[in-house]
């Protein structure tokens, strides 16, 4: 089992290798975020532990840049930074778990023997119905080869309908997985944010992507 820790506390990066090393891992470690980035594209690692404030490179673009290459190796995020919007944010590039300092040593280990029993399954690069197209890695959107611009929670949307593509999902469905699963706002805000996809995604284009389904939600159709 061979292990990459990007970490650029040494003292800290020298304890994980000792300790996960004694736990039977094979582990090389680096210190910035351009050598994280070099070494997890070039060599053939069963997951990689990865810091967030890492010098030169964040670990956010090393992971974007990861992830656009297509590079799936199970990554955890080990980071000081707790902030929800931090674990969300590395949850939306592509990071498979998160871990805040400090944290447990056993929890670590624990959480990586489930990365590497889940392994690392191919993901589509970009999801689509019809001729429109969407990068998770890239974060990216494309009607045939016109590029549209989405806030943040437009592409979240769009991003969880494409996933669901067929499906009729409620509101309630939609709050949970794009905005939080405790949101306590107007369910309505759901109903404002279709129309400004439909706006960009389907009125420049003539097309009819998004449909209401009467009594249930909506449903993304090719």
């Amino acid at each position: 089992m061979r292990l990459l820790i990007v970490e650029d506390e040494r003292e800290l990066a020298e304890t994980l290798r000792r300790g996960l090393v004694a736990e039977g891992f094979t582990v090389d470690v680096v210190h910035t975020g351009p050598d994280g980035l070099w070494s997890a594209a070039e060599h053939d690692y069963d997951t990689v532990v990865l810091d967030i404030m890492l010098p030169e490179l964040s670990g956010y673009e090393v992971l974007k840049r990861l992830r656009t290459k297509e590079n799936w190796t199970p990554i955890l995020m080990l980071t000081a930074k707790d902030g929800e919007y931090d674990e969300a944010d590395a949850f939306d590039l592509g990071a498979d778990d998160y871990l805040s300092k400090p944290f447990s040593f056993v929890v670590l280990v624990a959480r990586l023997r489930a990365l590497l029993r889940r392994g690392a399954p191919a993901r589509p690069a970009v999801l689509a119905a019809g001729d429109l197209k969407l990068d998770p890695a890239a974060r990216t959107v494309h009607r045939g080869e016109r590029r549209i611009v989405l806030t943040t929670r437009e592409f979240g949307l769009l991003d969880f309908l494409l996933r669901r593509q067929g499906a009729a999902l409620s509101k309630n469905e939609i709050l949970g997985h794009v905005w939080d699963a405790h949101y306590e706002g107007d369910e309505n805000v759901v109903e404002v944010y279709v129309g400004y996809l439909r706006r960009k995604i389907d009125a420049p284009f003539g097309t009819h992507t998004i449909e209401t389904v009467r009594g249930v939600g909506y449903r993304l159709v090719t």
